[in-house]
């Protein structure tokens, strides 16, 4: 199947029958898994974060694990270890719940640095290392982790290493209103909760991906994309060479920002319809591809200004192209 609007229409309404509202949020996790990366949810407690990836595994077909992260975990509580059988006298590989194709990391910042590491080498390489050995982790596999952005106490700040190998931050706010009364209507039945069934499967995503490299992106929007982030890392060295520029960046996005905003541009367009894409896909992106790829000094946290709010000038001071499409 080729059409990527119906191919996201079957998901959000499967995933709809659990999850009220997060239209933004739900499409940009279908971005990352199309574009083959993982994301990182923040958001206050009871915003469904954890109930919105787990009916997207369930809609999508693939196999969930949750792992709830605390500060006593160990790396084989994530990955695996290797048993001892008296039997044989021999040691056999016990894997751990991040063989899934589907890994909910939850609360991931209250995990120390050893778990840290073993799930940075599942997220990049895509294996882990059990015993001395190497072992490939299922197709497809994503790794979607939630934090909480105010309960700071017992966390451990994830490193900059880490972050980056997220293809999406994403921003899970509270829902509205009208969208908060429906939540009553369905969940306020304490017998009874939806029933999610697969739609698609693993294998079906696998295929999509080729639909998604064939995206047409042009050389004047692969430029815009380089301006785009480099950009950021301007903002960064004018600071430091002085000239009275005010210093906000402590350092700029890495060249995996490019890629994430070429992949995740190309994911989009073919699930909005289109076979190319456009700056107007980029701008959409750019936010959550980058809010967690630059550093904010003292003085633009002091100044109460964020991450975003910085993008955004980058935004509105890069010229966009004009002609896209060809």
């Amino acid at each position: 199947m080729s059409n990527g609007p119906a191919w996201s229409q079957k998901l959000r309404a499967e995933i709809g029958k659990a999850v009220i509202g997060q239209d933004a949020v739900i499409e940009r996790l279908l971005v990352a898994l199309l574009a083959n990366g993982h994301v990182l949810l923040e958001g206050m407690p009871g915003l469904a974060k954890t109930l919105l990836v787990k009916s997207l595994g369930t809609a999508l077909g693939v196999q969930f694990e949750r792992i709830q992260f605390t500060p006593d975990l160990l790396p084989s509580d994530v990955v695996g270890t290797m048993i001892f059988s008296p039997k044989d006298g021999a040691f056999a590989t016990h894997k751990g719940p991040i063989f899934a194709n589907l890994v909910l990391a939850d609360e991931i910042n209250r995990a120390p640095a050893k778990v840290q590491s073993a799930l940075l080498e599942a997220m990049q390489e895509r294996q882990v290392t059990i015993g001395g050995g190497s072992h490939q982790l299922p197709r497809p596999f994503f790794v979607m982790a939630t934090q909480n952005p105010v309960e700071q106490e017992g966390t451990y700040p994830l490193p900059e290493a880490q972050t980056d190998r997220f293809l999406f931050k994403l921003i899970v706010d509270y829902p509205s209103a009208t969208e908060e009364a429906r939540m009553m209507e369905m969940w306020g039945q304490v017998t009874k909760s939806p029933a999610l069934q697969a739609v698609s499967s693993g294998e079906e995503l696998l295929a999509l991906r080729a639909f998604v490299d064939a995206i047409h992106v042009s050389p004047g929007v692969q430029a815009y994309i380089l301006a785009l982030v480099r950009g950021t890392r301007d903002l960064a060295a004018a600071a430091e060479a002085g000239g009275g520029a005010k210093r906000l960046l402590n350092f700029g996005a890495s060249p995996r920002a490019s890629l994430a905003l070429f992949q995740a541009g190309r994911a989009l367009a073919w699930l909005r319809g289109s076979d190319y894409v456009s700056p107007a896909l980029v701008q959409e992106i750019f936010h959550d591809a980058l809010r967690h790829r630059v550093g904010l000094t003292y003085e633009a946290e002091a100044e109460e200004l964020s991450s975003d709010k910085i993008l955004s000038q980058v935004l509105e001071r890069t010229p966009v192209p004009a002609k896209t499409n060809g």
